[in-house]
């Protein structure tokens, strides 16, 4: 068993796409609009089999979460970059574009080597090495 894709409601769908796109070399499928329901998605494909959908629709709420906080439900997903480097690179890239770091390279406690920032919605995002 395999996890497919994940979702994401946002109020910028081309420019979570856009980012996804440049820093994750992410592949994008066609718009999928249907326009009663006013709705428009994309599938974004990575290197492996897991995928995220970007989804927009007027009258979705907006998460009233303080993303610098914990919260129950999903807290965040992680990319695997292969190498601490890639890491440290990636962070230094998203801080140096105005992206917010909100915890910095390191190794967990369980021997993980890992950053986590915010992407555009504010989703919290993990790099591994």
């Amino acid at each position: 068993m395999k996890v497919e894709h994940l979702a994401i409601w946002t109020y910028n769908l081309e420019g979570m796409r856009s980012f996804y796109m440049h820093y994750f070399d992410a592949s994008s499928s066609e718009v999928y609009h249907n326009h009663s329901r006013e709705y428009r998605s994309y599938f974004l494909s990575f290197d492996g089999d897991c995928r995220i959908e970007l989804m927009e629709m007027p009258g979705i709420p907006k998460s009233r979460d303080n993303t610098l906080k914990q919260f129950t439900g999903l807290i965040h997903f992680a990319f695997k970059l292969g190498s601490k480097s890639k890491v440290h690179e990636l962070t230094e890239t998203l801080r140096k574009d105005g992206y917010k770091i909100i915890s910095e390279p390191r190794t967990t406690g369980d021997g993980f080597f890992e950053s986590v920032f915010l992407d555009p919605d504010g989703n919290r995002v993990e790099i591994m090495a």
